[in-house]
């Protein structure tokens, strides 16, 4: 079964199919100014990018990881998240704080779903 890569750089790929399966990398925002609404906004909208070029869409979600750097802004990602995900297709879904690559980084998304 062929590998498909997209967005391939020397350390990682932003999306890997495997058959039917989609693996999203960890997304993060682009614009760190931005509050950890608009991180997550930036980051689903990335995601959907993402999973369009790799011919499917957030219906078809399987599982997501969710990292934010303070716990405490769970409430405020939710607001995006619940407004975004797909009514009915929502994922198996883990959400836990960590320390990001970078101190500016509030939010990091990794969405792994089925093509077809």
């Amino acid at each position: 079964m062929a590998i498909e890569r997209h967005q391939s750089g020397p350390r990682m790929s932003q999306a890997v199919v495997h058959g039917n399966t989609v693996y999203l990398a960890g997304q993060v925002a682009d614009d760190t100014s931005q509050s950890v609404a608009g991180q997550t906004r930036q980051v689903l909208a990335k995601i959907d990018a993402l999973l369009a070029a790799a011919g499917t869409d957030k219906s078809k979600l399987l599982s997501t990881n969710i990292w934010l750097s303070d716990i405490g802004s769970f409430a405020e990602m939710n607001s995006v998240w619940d407004t975004w995900v797909s009514p009915g297709n929502t994922p198996a879904r883990a959400t836990v704080e960590a320390k990001l690559a970078t101190p500016a980084f509030l939010v990091e998304i990794m969405v792994v779903a089925a093509k077809g």
